[in-house]
């Protein structure tokens, strides 16, 4: 344990490894995904140590989820495919979505956009502009989701798409940008980074717009 004296309140601007101390590193398990037991501490905003706390954390690789869209026809291109951890969705747990995949070693976020815009949706990808990243969840998962707007030819999208080996049975929809927005407003749009990404591309359209027509 550590015996000095901590500072008053950590700065979360300026986060510092001697902010938090790991005492125990647990594996679980290790399937698909992975989980981690930790046990650890870390500063208090009025000084000291938090008492020891013990976290089962999914460990996941980072991910990239692109909404493709394409200006002329004013559509996006986005994909519908089954998801387990949405069987309470009052809906249906095939979910609308964006492409969307796990950033393997060696590989760029945007090589991966690339790739999973054709695995998952038959569409090639023109030009890509990086929107935002976030943490889907980091009170259990360390994932960290990139997000992008790439610009594609729906006339391309059609049929049912995926990695046969991966299970994937994945159908490619073109759809409208005003029913994609209404859907958004209705709720039936609930999975995280289609919303945030489709909000992003509301507020920065033109620029986007902008951005392509220049390169």
């Amino acid at each position: 344990m550590k015996t000095e004296n901590p500072k008053s309140k950590p700065d979360v601007l300026q986060f510092s490894t001697k902010d938090v101390e790991i005492v125990k590193e647990e594996p679980l398990f290790e399937g698909f995904f992975k989980m981690v037991k930790y046990v650890f501490r870390h500063r208090l905003y009025e000084g000291g140590w938090s008492k020891l706390i013990e976290r089962e954390v999914f460990e996941r690789a980072n991910a990239i989820a692109v909404l493709l869209y394409d200006p002329k026809l004013e559509e996006f291109v986005m994909v519908e495919q089954f998801r387990i951890g949405a069987m309470s969705n009052p809906y249906s747990p095939w979910l609308l979505e964006v492409v969307a995949g796990i950033i393997d070693a060696g590989e760029t976020p945007e090589n991966v956009c690339r790739r999973e815009a054709q695995e998952e949706a038959g569409v090639q990808v023109k030009q890509l502009t990086k929107a935002l990243s976030y943490l889907p969840s980091p009170g259990g998962t360390t994932e960290r989701l990139h997000l992008f707007v790439g610009e594609v030819d729906a006339r391309d999208a059609i049929g049912v798409h995926g990695l046969e080996h991966e299970s994937e049975d994945i159908l490619v929809h073109r759809v409208k940008v005003a029913d994609a927005m209404a859907w958004l407003e209705d709720g039936k749009i609930d999975n995280s980074a289609t919303i945030i990404v489709l909000q992003w591309f509301a507020m920065n359209k033109q620029k986007i717009l902008d951005i392509w027509s220049n390169e």
